[in-house]
């Protein structure tokens, strides 16, 4: 992951780091647990991979309530995230470093390399009534839950 990204800035973000042991020509090896450096439970893993279109961009939307953590596991690609406010492009490149995505994160994910893998690890299984697949239906959404916390 790009150094100078900060996602402190950016609402429902995060780093994930993971531990790792490198056991150098033999390998490298990645683990991530529960409450450990993933701060939820996980309930369904998917990769992507095989983005052979150069100008393909995966993701466009946001979740009501799901979480995630997204890791480029070969390769590299850039992960942008928005929060209705603030935007943040974060280069994906290194296996053991993710991006925590939590609700109301609209992220988009491009420039993949030939060889981009990506793992995620979600907190609820595949339900189409927590995307939010619009940005405007995105920035309504985010209006109308801070109107109501601020009642």
């Amino acid at each position: 992951m790009n150094a100078d990204a900060d996602l402190s800035q950016i609402r429902h973000s995060g780093t994930i780091q993971l531990q790792s042991i490198h056991h150098g020509a033999d390998g490298f090896l990645a683990v991530a647990e529960y409450e450990r450096s993933i701060p939820f439970r996980i309930n369904r893993v998917y990769f992507i991979a095989g983005m052979n279109n150069p100008d393909v961009v995966r993701g466009k939307h946001a979740h009501k309530a799901l979480q995630q953590a997204i890791f480029c596991i070969k390769g590299s690609f850039l992960l942008d995230l928005d929060d209705g406010t603030i935007k943040v492009s974060v280069l994906m490149d290194r296996p053991d470093r993710g991006v925590y995505l939590g609700p109301l994160l609209w992220h988009e994910m491009r420039s993949f390399t030939p060889d981009c893998v990506i793992l995620v690890l979600a907190s609820e299984v595949y339900n189409e009534s927590d995307y939010l697949r619009k940005y405007d239906d995105f920035l309504a959404y985010i209006a109308q839950h801070e109107e109501a916390a601020d009642r």
